[in-house]
């Protein structure tokens, strides 16, 4: 089971450094390999909290699992893709893992487990100067709590909808939400391909005229959909009853969290790959179309979505290290879990561009053209294909099912993380009352989310998707993060962090990875896509201006903490600015353990162990 947290485990309590004062030109001169050098003299202090452990062994990987395995892989993987052009996206995608993600995940895995730090704070406790990007990290994951319960409701109401009608009621026309464009395959056999263009399938139609009732843009929100809202409303309760109650402490419920959804996702595999039409979809999704490269698109959204599912940069990872053994080999862990991650991601892919090109065989039309390359795609290819399962309604349920807890796995742990960092900060007055803090986020962030279960709140959802926290602010702070770690605290401390407690010497592909390749990766596409910027839409609707810049104003509230705190630390901090820089750029986080230096020579930790498949 995954043990109680700590509070406030690291007292940030650190020492002075006996060298004597750098200038301030030392500091932004010295070279990346030499920079976590500067404080190798800091005497970190043991922790004595015990923070308790895990179980076993294979409960941390599981847990790893059931925390980057969710809506991410399932929901935003295949829109994403889809959105993208297919091919070009799973290019990008799979530079991004390659360059960063595996690289920074075992950075920060193995940077709990040594140091015992976690939390969306925790690069201020390694660089007190960088506090910001924890704060930056907290805005961005309330924007994700605040939205992400929007695609709970909607699978909840999907759900209550397959147990209350006796047949499925997106598998036909004649409901009294269908319009006299609604069109079923199979029955209007005479209708021709000129006049499916301007039809709509039962399914899209369920979608957005009975689930959304959605109308004509963002200035016209409408009336409140009230079933929507008493989803929403829902599924706020189950995520509160699920943090209060401990469920996601308890073993037995990661594993089934981490294992339910493959065995829904492979039943639905094999039965989309056999549908007419399929190959043209999966052609689609495997085949690159090499002009979408020059666009900015494919590369921010690949890279955003590597770091969205494997959770790098919102201080979840690290806390799980540093429930591990001093001694456990976290670089296996950290190399299995991303494989799943993406397995995961390309597994759901399959199964949606599958169920594309059956649709588009059944409509006379392209695989690009079939749907809206919105985030209702996942509410508009699985329904379909549950329908040509025997026992359809059964499945349907399951589906939802299985949708649904990837959503709560995925939210509760955007709750605790958000309430976690505010205890931190403010423990003496907010953690005798914990739970009562719990449930006032909660309550807030419902009636925040409100306004996205209205006729117009589509638009609103996707503009949040877009600009709060994925794109450009999820690679500002990702970067930000890797430039503290890598080069303030230091790439050689980490290594010989791995080199201490598992006894193997890194292989050089991640020094060179923390220090050059992934900060230069993650800045040339932040640059790229500030310089070719590209609007939201929805769809074929453009977002009127003033949407468009509340947008960016959005992304700048999480973005800003970070030069902003930077700003603020330099000028409040007592003596002159390099002992102020110095002070900024020297770790306040204390060990976990009284580790020594192990008396053996240090295997080599080659790129291919255990990773044989990625590298």
């Amino acid at each position: 089971a995954i043990p109680n947290r700590v509070e406030n485990e690291v007292t940030g309590n650190g020492t002075t450094p006996r060298q004597p004062l750098a200038n301030t030109f030392l500091f932004f001169c010295t070279p990346p390999k030499e920079m976590g050098k500067l404080h190798n003299d800091v005497e970190f202090t043991p922790i004595t909290v015990d923070r308790g452990g895990w179980s076993n062994k294979l409960d941390f990987l599981f847990s790893c699992i059931s925390l980057s395995v969710g809506l991410g892989n399932v929901w935003r993987f295949p829109y994403l893709c889809y959105k993208n052009g297919g091919g070009a996206f799973l290019v990008t995608y799979t530079v991004a893992m390659f360059l960063c993600g595996i690289p920074l995940f075992f950075q920060e895995v193995a940077i709990g487990q040594y140091l015992g730090v976690g939390g969306s704070t925790f690069v201020g406790k390694l660089c007190p100067l960088f506090q910001g990007v924890g704060y930056a990290t907290m805005t961005m994951v309330f924007f994700l709590d605040l939205y992400y319960c929007v695609i709970i409701a909607w699978a909840l109401f999907y759900l209550l909808s397959a147990l209350w009608f006796p047949t499925l009621p997106w598998s036909s026309c004649g409901n009294w939400w269908n319009t006299n464009s609604c069109y079923e395959y199979g029955v209007n056999v005479t209708v021709g391909k000129e006049v499916l263009k301007h039809h709509t399938t039962p399914i899209e139609e369920f979608w957005e005229q009975r689930v959304l009732r959605q109308s004509d843009g963002i200035t016209e929100v409408g009336g409140m959909q009230w079933e929507l809202l008493g989803c929403l409303l829902c599924g706020w309760m189950i995520v509160y009853s699920v943090i209060c109650r401990g469920l996601h402490q308890s073993g037995k419920v990661i594993w089934f969290t981490a294992l339910f959804p493959y065995v829904v996702l492979f039943i639905l595999l094999v039965r989309s790959v056999t549908l007419d039409g399929a190959s043209d979809g999966l052609w689609y999704y495997v085949t690159p179309r090499w002009e979408e490269l020059a666009a900015p698109g494919p590369w921010i959204d690949g890279a955003s979505q590597i770091f969205f599912a494997y959770s790098i940069g919102t201080g979840a990872l690290p806390a799980l290290g540093s429930y591990n053994s001093f001694n456990h080999n976290c670089y296996k862990d950290a190399v299995i879990t991303c494989v799943v991650n993406t397995l995961t991601s390309l597994l759901a892919g399959v199964c949606t561009f599958a169920v594309l090109g059956n649709i588009a065989l059944e409509q006379n039309t392209t695989v690009a053209d079939v749907v809206n390359s919105g985030p209702g795609l996942v509410f508009l290819t699985y329904p379909e294909a549950v329908l040509k399962l025997p026992g359809a309604t059964i499945w349907a349920v399951i589906f939802f099912l299985m949708l649904i807890i990837l959503g709560v796995d995925s939210e509760f742990c955007l709750v605790e993380s958000f309430v976690t960092g505010m205890v931190d900060k403010w423990p003496t007055t907010l953690l005798p009352h914990r739970r009562k803090f719990t449930f006032a986020v909660c309550v807030l962030l419902f009636v925040l989310g409100i306004p996205m279960v209205t006729h117009g709140g589509i638009y609103i959802f996707q503009l949040m998707d877009y600009y709060s926290a994925s794109g450009m602010c999820l690679l500002w702070v990702c970067f930000f993060q890797t430039i503290a770690i890598s080069w303030f605290f230091g790439a050689d401390r980490v290594t010989g962090f791995i080199e201490e407690m598992m006894d193997i010497k890194a292989s050089r592909f991640w020094y060179i990875c923390w220090v050059y390749i992934s900060p230069a990766v993650m800045m040339a596409i932040f640059i790229f896509n500030v310089l070719e910027y590209v609007p939201a839409t929805y769809g074929s609707y453009s977002y009127p201006n003033w949407a468009q810049n509340t947008g960016i104003a959005i992304s700048l509230s999480s973005m800003l903490w970070i030069p902003g705190y930077a700003f603020y630390y330099l000028c409040t901090t007592p003596g002159t600015l390099q002992q102020r820089i110095k002070m900024g750029l020297t770790s306040k986080a204390n060990l976990r353990h009284n580790a020594t230096t192990p008396t053996t020579t240090p295997k080599l930790l080659p790129v291919s162990e255990s990773s044989a498949v990625l590298m």
